[in-house]
């Protein structure tokens, strides 16, 4: 049983192995460049853990519902009115259209669920298909770990087994080259991760170039503004950039450099490849949850993909003045929307960082009433309540061991947009669960199973 197993580890340290426990840790999480910011990307000391059974229920369930998504979007890409329900921007009806060269849209992605593994209850929040972060603080925050003396004492009872998410990462990336480039065997592209020089991932960007470096590729980290098209291909001074890693949001690279900004350019010319595509943005909008939820929308898929979503999504409508269903219960949504706040939550169509995210049952009349008129005015969506998932976990403060009780939820990376491989595991004590909000931390995910 996993409670047992998490005794085990609690039951291996006392205030004092605590305090070196977190010592060893913290000079880990130093040389290592584990700060988001200029904060420590952990903060408790036991990692999270599964059983076998556990996990494969998570990544066979979370697999049914990528089908569900890649049928969404290759329907949305065909269709017009279907596409209208996810509130696109004018510039992003633009951009999904350019040819990306390689199949999946969406390299990389990333489900965001809450999970309570004891009782098999699964709810997925938002599809994270657009830039979705965290693998290379999960893989070194993993190793971390495993350096400290409780895990050693603790594997004497459990194997422990963890996942590889940059190796995974860059085979990923390179794929997707080697089918935009239509050869078997390419040269190695020479490879640039884009995002803007102040954002406070800007350590796991290093952390994933120098992985990239080790295997012997060319990467460099840059400024999406220092960019250049040039003769035909694209450039950061004189590096030329084959393969763009990008982490920048489209969004903001549209907001700060225009739609004719080098990267468009390049991409319209057929000169670089870029991973994830622009069109991914497609199942990262809150949006994509109300297509696959609406009743409108059941024809596109299977009865397999029906019951995963009846069972993983939670009910999620954009905000509009309309008609619908609620489990069955026919609704006229914005008066159900306003008399129903404590069941209910509010989520910009596309923000990231729990921003504008207002949660009903915390929110004053008041505060709900502007809410929802600030969502009938810019696309919001509106999603029904999800039972949070809980754990204990140990921490030091103040020089003492306590057993603290942490929010959890369970988010699984997908790789080619059909295939979990790894999770990011963040803890907050906090309801709106997001490490970039300030009120979390993450923690390594293990799969154990007890020795003979």
């Amino acid at each position: 049983m996993l409670r047992d197993a998490i005794a085990l580890y609690n039951d291996l340290l006392d205030d004092q192995t605590a305090l070196e426990a977190q010592a060893a840790l913290s000079e880990q999480m130093r040389a290592r460049r584990l700060f988001f910011g200029e904060r420590a990307v952990c903060n408790v000391l036991r990692p999270h853990f599964y059983e076998p059974e556990q996990w494969n229920f998570l990544k066979r369930e979370t697999e049914i519902l990528l089908r569900a998504f890649a049928k969404a979007h290759h329907a949305c890409l065909n269709d017009a009115e279907l596409r209208a329900q996810l509130a696109l921007e004018p510039y992003e009806e633009m951009l999904f259209s350019l040819e990306i060269g390689y199949e999946a849209p969406w390299n990389t992605s990333r489900l965001d669920s809450f999970y309570d593994a004891d009782a098999g209850r699964l709810k997925f929040v938002e599809y994270n298909a657009e830039t979705p972060a965290g693998m290379g603080y999960m893989d070194e925050i993993a190793e971390a770990f495993l350096t400290l003396e409780v895990m050693r004492r603790f594997q004497q009872h459990y194997a422990v087994r963890g996942f590889t998410l940059v190796r995974n990462l860059l085979a990923t990336l390179l794929d997707a080259y080697r089918q935009w480039s239509g050869k078997a065997h390419p040269e190695r592209p020479q490879i640039a991760i884009a995002d803007w020089q102040d954002v406070q991932t800007l350590n796991e960007h290093h952390i994933i170039r120098d992985h990239m470096e080790r295997a012997g590729y060319r990467a460099i980290l840059c400024d999406p503004r220092e960019m250049e098209f040039r003769g035909g291909a694209l450039y950061v001074g004189d590096f030329r950039v084959d393969l763009i890693y990008k982490r920048v949001l489209v969004s903001e690279l549209i907001q700060r450099m225009g739609i004719e900004n080098p990267i468009v350019q390049a991409l319209r010319a057929r000169a670089v490849c870029m991973c994830n595509a622009f069109s991914a943005k497609l199942m990262a909008k809150k949006a994509s949850l109300a297509l696959l939820s609406d009743e409108q929308n059941a024809h596109l898929f299977t009865a397999e993909e029906r019951a995963a979503i009846e069972a993983h999504i939670p009910w999620t409508r954009l905000v509009s003045e309309r008609y619908t269903h609620f489990h069955g219960q026919a609704i006229d949504l914005v008066p159900f929307i306003a008399e129903n706040k404590s069941r209910l939550v509010l989520k910009p169509n596309d923000e990231y960082g729990g921003k504008g995210v207002v949660i009903g049952w915390e929110a004053s009349d008041d505060e709900w009433s502007a809410a929802l008129r600030q969502a009938l005015q810019q696309p919001y969506v509106v999603q029904e309540r999800v039972e949070a998932a809980f754990e204990e976990y140990l921490m030091v403060i103040d020089g003492k061991l306590h057993i603290v009780r942490r929010l959890v939820d369970a988010d699984p990376y997908i790789y080619h947009g059909k295939t979990v491989n790894g999770s990011l595991t963040r803890l907050s004590a906090a309801s709106l669960l997001n490490v970039t909000a300030g009120a979390g931390s993450i923690t390594p995910t293990f799969i154990i199973e007890k020795r003979a």
